[in-house]
């Protein structure tokens, strides 16, 4: 969906920057008019393809990935910068993340099976079916 056109159907001028709060303000707003709840079976289609259309133009306009001119600005979000292919030190994150996770489950459980057998010695269970 173009950027004027996303704009124009949240009830916005063609070439205005609206910030995020105009944007979802003017979304619950339209969302509002045309949500197929509100209209009777036999107009049901033609609010949901509107529907649909405000909530397509909505997210166009909250993601950023419109453009003026028609093309997709695509942004690319990996979480961690790659210098020089990034791959090659994958062992040297694993690793260590692997001992810490190993140390927590081992240190945890033998820390928690004690606690359990210390209550267990103190307040002793008459349950037969309990252990």
């Amino acid at each position: 969906m173009l950027g004027d056109e996303a704009r124009e159907l949240l009830g916005f001028p063609p070439n205005s920057t609206p910030s995020s709060s105009q944007v979802k303000a003017a979304y619950k707003k339209k969302a509002w008019e045309t949500h197929p709840d509100r209209f009777p079976n036999s107009q049901k289609s033609l609010a949901e393809s509107n529907f649909k259309l405000i909530s397509e133009a909505y997210s166009c306009l909250q993601s950023g990935t419109y453009s003026t001119r028609g093309t997709y600005s695509r942004v690319v979000r990996t979480g961690v910068p790659r210098t020089q292919g990034g791959s090659k030190n994958k062992a040297l994150i694993q690793i260590p993340f692997l001992f810490i996770v190993v140390g927590t489950v081992a240190l945890g459980g033998s820390s928690a099976t004690r606690a359990y057998r210390r209550q267990k010695e103190a307040y002793p269970s008459h349950n037969p079916f309990l252990p």
